[in-house]
């Protein structure tokens, strides 16, 4: 029920994803008549795939998340973790209320033992394909042994969702020479540099995309406000090649010329195709879509979801976690 544009997209979305995945089992969590009215024309056999379960309560996109923890027991969030905390779904895919999806996911599923905070994951394009960057958001705030748990969970989200054998780890900061930085950062680079990860040391912002590093650790507050950064460039980016290919007729031809490049770089660089954000560190799987996300985009997050689940990335990190520790 979450977005900017609820079932609308969420139910074509789900009805995508189940035509590309042959093993794929949908519940749709919500109000129960406009889910069903949406699934109308939904082919036979991808509606045998779908079961609705009804709530009762929307968390709004703009309401506080222990306002929505507390008076919404039985929003379509709150039901859909519920549901992964059962066993009854392998993960919960959501665009909704971000502070209220990690607020709920906590409460309800707890962190994984060596956990103190979940954070929020995503891929970056860059050279070599992607870096893999958290906290996105979640934790404004963090301590060194924070950061620490971040790498663990990056290392595993690198590894065993896009077969990294030894993913590089690396802690964002203002500079590269081990002197820079806050008390923080300092004192993260020593407990992953005695670790078991490897650790290549303090990255640059220009670095996510270099090709040089896998995993990029920070905080919630810097992640954010990079991560906005980059998106609005590239739509800054976009807008300004549109605007100077069509400027007159002669730019017209140009872009003709060129557009099977441009349309390479259209697609390669499409954030749909990156859309979903786990929220690693709970004991269960929750992944987080772009409130705005069309029905590509919310596919691509249900298939971020589904090999998370395939591949047990919560056990996956807390074994990691184990060795690292011992």
């Amino acid at each position: 029920m979450g977005g900017d544009h609820g079932p609308g997209v969420t139910v074509p979305g789900a009805l995508a994803a189940l035509a590309a995945e042959a093993d794929l089992h949908v519940v749709l969590v919500g109000l129960r008549e406009p889910i069903e009215q949406l699934l109308r024309d939904a082919p036979a056999a991808a509606r045998a795939r779908i079961r609705v379960q009804e709530a009762t309560q929307v968390v709004t996109m703009d309401e506080k998340p222990q306002e929505a923890l507390r008076r919404k027991k039985d929003s379509s969030m709150r039901v859909a973790i519920d549901l992964v905390k059962a066993g009854e779904a392998a993960a919960c895919v959501s665009a909704g209320n971000t502070g209220a999806l990690m607020a709920t996911g906590r409460f309800v599923l707890k962190t994984i033992d060596g956990i103190d905070r979940p954070a929020i994951i995503s891929r970056i394009r860059a050279r070599h394909g992607h870096t893999h960057m958290l906290d996105l958001g979640a934790n404004s705030e963090c301590t060194a042994e924070h950061l620490l748990q971040f790498a663990v969970m990056g290392s595993v989200v690198a590894s065993d969702m896009h077969g990294i054998a030894q993913p590089r780890v690396g802690i964002l900061n203002i500079g590269s020479e081990e002197m820079k930085g806050d008390s923080v950062v300092q004192d993260a680079a020593r407990l992953l540099s005695a670790g078991k990860l490897n650790y290549v040391g303090f990255v640059e912002g220009d670095d996510i995309f270099s090709g040089e590093v896998d995993v990029v650790v920070t905080d919630g507050f810097t992640g954010n406000v990079a991560l906005k950064t980059m998106e609005g460039l590239a739509k800054m980016l976009m807008g300004a090649l549109k605007t100077e290919y069509t400027r007159n007729p002669l730019r017209y031809v140009g872009a003709a010329a060129s557009w099977p490049v441009l349309r390479s770089l259209r697609r390669e660089f499409d954030p749909r195709t990156y859309n979903g954000a786990s929220m690693v560190g709970l004991s269960g799987i929750v992944i987080k879509s772009h409130g705005s996300a069309d029905v590509l985009s919310f596919r691509n997050a249900i298939r971020v979801g589904l090999i998370e689940a395939r591949k047990g990335v919560p056990t996956q990190i807390a074994n990691l976690l184990r060795a690292q520790l011992a």
